[in-house]
């Protein structure tokens, strides 16, 4: 079976000599369509930086990254056109603070993808009312809440019909009260069949919306199976004091 994505023997290092620190060592990851795989573990484990060779933003030192079948991580291959296949939201909105909420969501659409204004705004007035924006299309960022703000990328991404998206830690800049809108959109995005790699130290949205539950350690999967298997009944020593140091 070929996999969505997969990546093998993924290596990442930063810095020379002596400050040479290992981010990603040898980590191997497969994520089948359709799925949820969401990314646990402490600061530093290389949750962030697996997203971001994934979406071509880092190069690997040494490894593969194949998206459906194809090595994506071949040089000689255009990256903007790779990662136009990829949806990527980080924990900051990065929404353009002098442009209207449907500006930012019809700009990549317009520069990379080329389509027509008209057509552009059209599909990104219908995601906005996908993610309950539909009444802040002429609304700038600063007049939205953070959970509007994050809804609105997270529509930005996904309004390019993208194969994979990716979410690094989407809610962490959020108040507590804006968490639950974000991730319940998250929530209705799986059940629809969106294949999705979600960075979080969301607990409960890995217990109730995980397909796999992936626990990363010192740059590696260190621990991989359901949330029931992973959360609720881990193998691995380091996993279950990472979970004790949650609770």
């Amino acid at each position: 079976m070929t996999h969505l994505l997969e990546l093998r023997a993924v290596r990442k290092t930063y810095g020379q000599g002596a400050a040479r620190r290992v981010v990603l060592d040898d980590l191997d990851l497969t994520v089948d369509e359709h799925r949820c795989v969401v990314l646990v573990g402490s600061s530093g484990s290389g949750k962030s930086t697996l997203l971001r060779v994934v979406n071509l933003l880092e190069e690997i030192d040494d490894g593969e990254i194949f998206l459906d079948g194809q090595d994506v991580a071949d040089p000689r291959l255009d990256a903007n056109r790779v990662r136009a296949r990829m949806g990527l939201v980080f924990q900051s909105f990065n929404l353009f603070p002098h442009m209207r909420v449907l500006d930012n969501v019809t700009l990549a659409q317009r520069l990379v993808h080329r389509r027509p204004r008209a057509e552009a705004e059209e599909r990104a007035e219908a995601m906005l009312r996908r993610v309950g924006l539909g009444h802040k299309v002429s609304a700038y960022p600063d007049q939205l809440s953070g959970g509007e703000q994050q809804r609105a990328a997270i529509a930005r991404a996904l309004v390019s019909s993208p194969e994979l998206l990716l979410l690094d830690e989407v809610t962490s800049a959020l108040d507590p009260e804006l968490v639950g809108e974000v991730l319940d959109l998250l929530a209705d995005l799986r059940t629809e069949g969106m294949t999705m790699i979600v960075a979080t130290h969301e607990m409960g949205f890995a217990r109730e919306v995980a397909d796999e539950v992936c626990f990363l350690h010192a740059g590696a999967v260190h621990e991989r199976g359901t949330p029931e298997q992973v959360l609720g009944d881990p193998q691995r020593e380091r996993t279950r004091e990472f979970l004790r140091r949650l609770r």
